[in-house]
């Protein structure tokens, strides 16, 4: 019995003192310098900068393996990988890659 009137005398005075917290930054909350959105714009570049070089690793490995089979031709424009829809345009009509 006695640690149960403990323990609940302790979740009172929890209770209790969260409510007193929550007063205080309620009201000094409007004072409060407005959060800082530079790790979200940092997070974003780093995430557009390595797509970047992503596409451009993946290009260059496309155009060594082409021309490792037809060596000193044109490259054609490499087929994407999660489109499927037309994606080459050529005198007006769009055509469709080749599974």
């Amino acid at each position: 019995m006695l640690m149960a009137s403990y323990l609940w005398r302790k979740y009172a005075d929890y209770v209790y003192t969260k409510w007193e917290r929550t007063i205080l930054w309620d009201m000094v909350d409007p004072y409060r310098r407005p959060k800082s959105f530079k790790p979200l714009v940092t997070i974003y570049i780093a995430a557009f900068y390595t797509g970047v070089i992503g596409s451009a690793i993946t290009e260059q490995l496309h155009k060594e393996k082409y021309w490792e089979d037809h060596p000193g031709e044109a490259v054609p424009l490499m087929q994407p990988k999660f489109y499927y829809g037309p994606w080459r345009i050529i005198r007006g009509e769009a055509l469709t890659p080749n599974p």
